[in-house]
């Protein structure tokens, strides 16, 4: 492993080799994490990525809709033309285990869900 760059950005190609994604999704997933400012890009010969807050300051929640929208557990919660609407027993249930999954991930931090090695590789200074 080379070591992180002292002004803290990593470059695509390094995340990608790093994590085994192909260069092509992992574009997309930066350029959402970008869109979202989760994440700061840095043009040039030295440029790359970096988070745009400390660990602790980024959600789960922030970053999972960033990459796959809303929080749901299923579709069908949100389709009001459901035709089993009036009489779904689940649909209770379903929405209060969504909302609870969506609590836990808005309040859990990425400083809590990185490895050791995380940060050494992206230089976070957590």
């Amino acid at each position: 492993r080379t070591p992180p760059r002292s002004d803290g950005a990593v470059s695509s190609k390094r995340i990608a080799e790093e994590f085994a994604i192909p260069h092509e999704l992992l574009a997309k997933i930066l350029q959402r994490l970008a869109r979202e400012r989760l994440i700061v890009s840095h043009n040039g010969p030295k440029g790359g990525y970096v988070l745009a807050r400390r660990p602790s300051e980024i959600t789960v929640g922030q970053v999972v809709r960033a990459l796959e929208g809303p929080i749901s557990i299923v579709s069908c919660l949100e389709d009001s033309d459901c035709p089993q609407m009036a009489r779904c027993n689940l649909r209770r249930p379903v929405q209060k285990i969504q909302a609870a999954i969506a609590q836990m991930l808005d309040t859990m931090s990425l400083a809590e869900l990185v490895g050791e090695d995380v940060p050494e590789l992206l230089a976070i200074k957590g």
